[in-house]
């Protein structure tokens, strides 16, 4: 049982790593080669390229978790049609969301927090990255599938490529080329373009039961696919929502260098948080086909073990901040003391919050697996808007400035809070409350 978790969960957590790793040295080659400016800037950006990706998600991962259930239910065909809907659905979505955010590009940047000081730094970024937001989408739709379809090791090898690539090509467009942010997008899209060839290969291989079929729309697909991955578009879309919403409060109440100091430790906080969500792509397809397949004392033990991976986890990441907060910030190469300063505040009160993070992940991954949407959401909604959106206006008002850091760690331990006295008081379950004994036919891992 601990083999099965392992065996998706390295490939998961390297795969993530070096996709944290990525962006890391996205945002290393702009803040050195182009300036606090483009850091900001690029910083703005993200957000909105995170509403395509979001949207991705949400077909992505509404999908494969009805492909994992499909297959845990050995039944082929329907696992087939789930994919080839997915696949559709999630292009005609995304290419919509891309012309209307291409039509009024320059609106959008502002109403996430551009000031006109670095405005070009925006558009220049994020115009390349929208006209090229398809390559993401199905890379992240293969990535997610691939995985599903018991290959997390060639999941992870697409990642490592786009991840090779892209640092190879930022250096070479930025300091050699000197194309600016340009060049750090044109770098993000050229490898995303290549670790979707290393992804096609999956395809090739005997074992593979990933495939395309002739079909008509199935609403029922299209809904339940909705439905379940809803959960993963409010995880990615609260991410945008939550990172313009504290540029605006930093700009009010700090000004442009609350924006700076947010962006470093932003950068660092989406490197970390790439490991928490490997974890739960590590349990999603365990659970999702141990749900399918009705076999829910095993179904336990790997929430189990994934919450105590997710602690221990958050626990370290937690230190590190602590530690390591002087050199995080040399990284980015920061050098106006008032900067410097606040950022050090900001690494030691906003990484409190990975206590809690960890575990909170596990509990929305788990919950939106097992096709317990309502739950997922309400988790996902109450860290996110419910209490988040709150308390960053009511902290830095009564508190001071310093109190922004400290939304993010009292939204997650509220949150985990809540969830305990709900399990606790039964107002939810963690596992369906049949619990038959193990089948001896399906003893055998997956």
């Amino acid at each position: 049982m601990n083999y099965l978790f392992i065996k998706y969960l390295i490939p998961s957590l390297f795969g993530m790593i070096l996709m944290a790793i990525n962006i890391l040295v996205d945002g290393l080659f702009v803040s050195h080669g182009v300036g606090d400016k483009g850091l900001a800037g690029v910083n703005i950006a993200v957000p909105i390229y995170s509403v395509i990706l979001s949207v991705s998600l949400w077909i992505g991962m509404g999908g494969a978790t009805l492909y994992s259930i499909a297959l845990g239910q050995n039944n082929q065909h329907r696992a087939k049609e789930v994919f080839t809907h997915s696949i559709i659905l999630a292009i005609a979505t995304t290419g919509l969301i891309i012309v209307f955010c291409l039509l009024f590009e320059q609106p959008l940047a502002y109403l996430f927090g551009a000031n006109d000081s670095i405005i070009s730094y925006v558009d220049s970024y994020l115009h390349i990255i929208l006209l090229f937001g398809l390559v993401f989408v199905i890379e992240n739709i293969l990535s997610i599938f691939i995985r599903n379809d018991g290959n997390p090791t060639l999941a992870m090898l697409g990642l490592i490529v786009t991840s090779v690539v892209n640092i190879i090509l930022n250096y070479l467009f930025i300091f050699i080329f000197r194309w600016g942010v340009k060049g750090a997008a044109y770098a993000t899209v050229i490898g995303t373009f290549i670790g979707i060839l290393i992804l096609l290969t999956h395809f090739l291989t005997k074992k593979k039961q990933l495939g395309f079929v002739r079909t008509k729309l199935n609403f029922s697909i299209v809904g339940s696919t909705l439905l379940i991955g809803f959960p993963s578009f409010i995880v990615e879309g609260s991410a945008a929502l939550t990172m313009v919403a504290f540029n605006i409060t930093f700009s009010h109440f700090v000004g442009e260098t609350g924006i700076v100091a947010y962006a470093a430790v932003n950068y660092m906080h989406t490197v970390f948080l790439m490991l928490f969500i490997g974890i739960g792509a590590a349990i999603q397809p365990i659970t999702s086909y141990h749900y399918g397949a009705k076999l829910y004392k095993r179904m336990k033990e790997f929430i189990r073990i994934a919450i105590i991976t997710g602690l221990s986890l958050g626990i370290a990441v937690f230190i590190v901040g602590l530690v390591g907060k002087g050199l995080m910030i040399d990284l980015f190469g920061i050098d106006v003391p008032q900067i410097i300063n606040y950022t050090r505040i900001g690494i030691v009160y906003f990484f409190a919050g990975y206590l809690f993070l960890g575990i909170n992940m596990v509990f929305v991954e788990f919950y939106q697996s097992i096709k317990k949407t309502r739950v997922a959401i309400w988790m996902i909604l109450c860290h996110s808007i419910i209490l988040f959106i709150p308390l960053l206006w009511i902290l830095p008002s009564l508190f001071g400035p310093n109190t922004i850091w400290l939304v993010f760690p009292i939204s997650e331990g509220l949150t985990l809070l809540i969830t305990y006295l709900a399990l606790k008081f039964k107002w939810i379950e963690l596992v369906p409350r049949e619990m038959p004994e193990l089948p001896k036919s399906q003893v055998n891992q997956k």
